[in-house]
């Protein structure tokens, strides 16, 4: 992904007019959800405290089920927490849906076969409402921000898993949202293409001033892209450590071999193996 002129990085979630205040991307203050199962309640957070920042990219890590995707989809309002509060910039997380506050990369592009490109990333404009001219025009932006528009009128079976997940990328920040949800996006990628959409990612980040919530399993990949280190612990889930990054801004992927990102990296692993022990 290559600079866009024509993208201009908003200014910070939460921004007040004439303020450099800004408030919390994300805040939660003893968040618990438990399911109700037909063989017993299960417990998939419990006590999670944690402030996110606006502009920070935050990578969610720990073993299956502990309850990552969980707190990314109670920040998106498909979730009621059963204790606990959740603020996002400010409001309850349905009235932040309703605000279109954030945009959502799930774990699969979920493109419409039959639409192009191009009306794959104009559909939440168009349930929107959004007039046709400004609809092209986002699609457009976006597409060039992901080195997709090119292939704006192709169909999504034409496409790479990879070409088709930035697609999927683009149409989340289609309405530009100062929030993006990801759900490990990148997990069924081979390692190449991966790490070359953890460079083209990274990049978008710092282009853009979004604030990203990502999910991951690979600790190379938390340690590369995030701002913020949040080590989970095994179900019911909790924050064991939230670790702040000392990589710099600049990160190509030979920083992987530096003594800084293996340190972080070991910090992690350990945080992970310790979780297996948490009473």
């Amino acid at each position: 992904m290559t600079d866009a002129p024509d993208v201009a990085p908003p200014a910070p979630a939460g921004a007040e007019a004439g303020s450099t205040a800004t408030r919390p991307a994300v805040e939660a203050r003893g968040l618990g959800l438990t399911y109700r199962t037909a063989s017993g309640p299960v417990e998939a957070l419990k006590g999670v405290d944690l402030v996110i920042e606006a502009g920070a990219f935050v990578a969610f890590i720990g073993p299956s089920g502990c309850g990552k995707t969980t707190f990314l989809r109670l920040v998106a309002d498909l979730e009621e927490p059963t204790t606990g509060t959740l603020r996002v910039e400010g409001l309850s997380p349905r009235e932040a849906r309703l605000a279109r506050r954030y945009g959502y990369v799930f774990q699969a592009p979920a493109l419409q076969p039959w639409r192009t490109v191009e009306r794959n990333v104009t559909l939440p404009l168009e349930i929107m409402g959004f007039p046709p001219e400004e609809r092209a025009a986002r699609a457009r932006r976006w597409l060039a921000l992901v080195e997709l528009e090119a292939f704006a009128r192709h169909y999504p079976w034409q496409l790479s898993g990879g070409m088709q997940q930035r697609v999927s990328i683009a149409r989340a920040l289609s309405f530009d949202p100062p929030i993006l949800l990801m759900d490990e996006p990148f997990g069924a990628l081979d390692e190449i293409t991966r790490d070359r959409l953890n460079l083209e990612l990274h990049g978008l980040w710092r282009r853009t001033g979004k604030t990203i919530l990502f999910v991951t399993h690979s600790i190379a990949e938390a340690v590369h892209l995030a701002t913020r280190i949040v080590v989970m612990s095994p179900r019911p889930g909790r924050i064991l450590e939230v670790i702040d990054s000392p990589l710099p801004a600049d990160r190509p992927l030979d920083i992987r071999d530096s003594p800084e990102f293996l340190e972080v990296a070991h910090r992690v692993r350990e945080g992970l193996r310790a979780g297996h022990s948490y009473d």
